[in-house]
């Protein structure tokens, strides 16, 4: 007999964790963790493999669905798409919720953004043990990265779609880490604003398709997103079993690293008002106690978050 309470219970927890990984600082792991699903979302990922896909997809003939239907269960289907229907659901709402706020205050957006940011890195910190020249290493390495990255990526790497399909395949990968968040890599990429107007803007079109407006803004609107997803599926994957198989083998090197990038993202926020205000022809000085107050503000969301979160072992 199927549980509907359990069910609606897992979507609410990927609404959560889509909440979560929508904004940058805060990670959809985490979030897994705290509601209890970590462990069981690993093992459903993990079992995603070539044959069980091809298992699946043979569902199409008629003769072939039971043995579709055991590949699916063996996976953890229905977990799968039930959560990840609750975290498509909280991504659109809160991506199209910050593409507004993007329009109307980026100051404060970008300052509340930098606060989540840097209260993920300093309360990660703690779990960092730099030890041994390798952890420096890859400290240095994740530094360098993301503060490299986060400068350049936003005015030269542009929006072109393979862009956006690696960043699909990249921020994916944030959502089985506990610490780091898919926005997050996104913004150091360059593409965080780009495809939270992108999502809204296809939303939009489907919505005036539901209305008789005809289905030319949505197909206008979806090739970034569309291939968005595709990056998404291509990095469940790869690169999320690359960083999870990394983590197993090398564990506080790669915190050292993915701690590091979160530091070294700290200039993308920087960057992306600095950008704003250019345009508009105005300076920090009036900008900053604004980008200060906000961060503030994230600081001390990611601080409260902490407090349910100190008893759980990452």
């Amino acid at each position: 007999m199927v549980d509907v309470r359990a069910w609606v219970a897992v979507y609410f927890k990927g609404l959560a964790m889509g909440s979560a990984d929508a904004v940058p600082g805060v990670s959809g792991g985490t979030i897994a963790l705290i509601v209890g699903i970590y462990e069981r979302l690993i093992a459903a990922l993990t079992a995603i493999d070539p044959d069980r896909i091809r298992r699946v997809l043979g569902g199409v003939r008629p003769a072939n669905l039971p043995d579709a239907r055991a590949a699916f269960l063996e996976a953890d289907g229905p977990f799968l798409l039930v959560l990840g229907m609750g975290i498509a659901t909280a991504v659109v709402a809160v991506l199209s919720a910050v593409n507004v706020l993007l329009t109307v205050a980026p100051v404060a957006t970008f300052g509340f953004f930098f606060g989540l940011i840097a209260a993920s890195a300093v309360v990660l910190f703690g779990a960092v043990d730099l030890g041994t020249p390798g952890r420096k290493a890859a400290a240095v390495a994740g530094f360098l990265a993301a503060f490299l990255t986060s400068g350049y990526a936003s005015t030269a790497l542009g929006n072109e779609l393979p862009v956006v399909f690696l960043a699909g395949a990249v921020a994916v990968s944030a959502m089985i880490l506990p610490g780091i968040s898919g926005s997050l890599l996104l913004i150091i990429l360059g593409q965080y604003d780009h495809m939270s107007g992108a999502l809204r803007t296809f939303i939009d079109g489907l919505a005036a398709s539901a209305t008789g407006s005809g289905t030319g803004p949505a197909v206008e609107a979806a090739p970034p997103v569309v291939v968005f997803m595709a990056g998404a599926v291509v990095g469940l994957f790869t690169v999320a079993h690359v960083v999870r198989r990394a983590l197993d083998a090398y564990r506080m090197a790669t915190l050292a690293f993915l701690v590091s990038l979160i530091v070294g993202a700290l200039r993308a926020p920087v960057v992306e008002v600095s950008l704003r205000l250019a345009e508009r022809g105005e300076t920090w000085g009036a900008a900053w106690p604004t980008f200060a107050v906000a961060a503030v503000g994230g600081a001390a969301a990611v601080i409260a978050l902490n407090r349910y979160t100190a008893a759980i072992e990452y």
